[in-house]
């Protein structure tokens, strides 16, 4: 994979295609540039006013010349457009063996649902397989943003986006929401992990290959405590970006401490935080709203089982 000045290391099949069209608008917008700085350095001084030497009179125009530097730029700019073009189109089309991703926005945190049910909040993917993401936004306008695949797409509320990508070797990437989208925009950060295919590549202890991985996360309950697996359900739905353990006041309150205290709700009397409304918090969360914060908070009605509940419940009731 190559880094460069401008860009992180290439992994994806369309990189480079991506690097070569900016480099060559890159190298020929300083090449104008030179050369017009230049000439415009040399005519003032080649033309500059001389004292007792009275200008002469310029021509009305010159054809060829005029010609010349609009043709050519012209050709110049069909030229790149068409590049671009074929760049562009090669983006918009994923082929039909593409393995296929939902992808939900909301301020702050990304979602990832696969189709065997498997949910998470990181981007997991195989490697040398071409990826198709179907994009929606429970809220504002989010922009997905992997600058190791030279991927970015805008997600708007209301409507479906999509993009594919192919990676070209395993490792772990970033992937950023590059719209602004709020308060908490620049923590809407996660990663693209790219995983190998076989069992034969794995070379760290603990590594997964991609059937692996998502065979385990589509069970987060699978061979830890109640309390454990709701950790990992809360880190899976992207939480923590709202939520902190450690009674730091963030987007949403805190789970520390919090469990069987009693909560002051806007407009109702205070009730225990308690399961039922740790329950209800999660599939209705505009019931119940905690004095002095906004209801910003998704409903997972339909993406969160009942046993993950369960264990989010658990590990809240833990954290005391």
């Amino acid at each position: 994979m190559e880094k460069s000045f401008f860009f992180p290391e290439q992994n994806s099949t369309f990189a480079p295609t991506v690097d070569t069209l900016y480099y060559f608008i890159f190298w020929l917008s300083m090449f104008f540039f030179v050369a017009i700085v230049g000439l415009m350095v040399y005519f003032m001084i080649r033309y500059r006013r001389v004292e007792g030497q009275e200008p002469e009179a310029s021509p009305s125009h010159n054809t060829p010349l005029e010609v010349s530097w609009s043709v050519l730029p012209g050709f110049l700019v069909l030229g790149i457009f068409g590049w671009g073009f074929v760049g562009y189109m090669d983006m918009r089309r994923p082929p039909t063996e593409a393995y296929e991703i939902h992808v939900t926005a909301n301020m702050w945190a990304w979602q990832f649902k696969y189709p065997n049910g498997a949910i998470n909040n990181e981007l997991h993917i195989p490697v040398g397989q071409p990826i198709k993401l179907v994009m929606r936004s429970a809220d504002v306008i989010h922009s997905l943003y992997v600058p190791a695949f030279r991927a970015k797409q805008d997600v708007v509320p209301g409507r479906y986006s999509g993009m594919w990508f192919e990676a070209l070797q395993p490792g772990t990437f970033h992937l950023f929401c590059a719209e602004y989208c709020g308060q908490q925009h620049s923590d809407m950060i996660t990663k693209v992990v790219v995983h190998v295919v076989n069992e034969s590549e794995l070379t760290e202890p603990g590594e997964k290959t991609f059937a692996q991985w998502v065979e385990d996360a589509a069970d987060p309950l699978k061979d830890v405590s109640l309390a454990e697996g709701g950790k990992k359900v809360i880190e899976m739905f992207g939480c923590l970006q709202c939520h902190s353990l450690d009674g730091t006041r963030k987007v949403g309150p805190t789970y520390k401490g919090a469990y069987g205290k009693m909560v002051p709700i806007q407009g109702q009397p205070s009730v225990m935080m308690d399961a039922e409304y740790i329950r209800e918090s999660i599939l209705e969360p505009n019931a119940k709203i905690h004095e002095g914060y906004e209801p910003r908070m998704p409903s997972y009605k339909g993406q969160m089982k009942d046993e993950w509940i369960d264990a989010v419940i658990a590990y809240i009731q833990s954290l005391e």
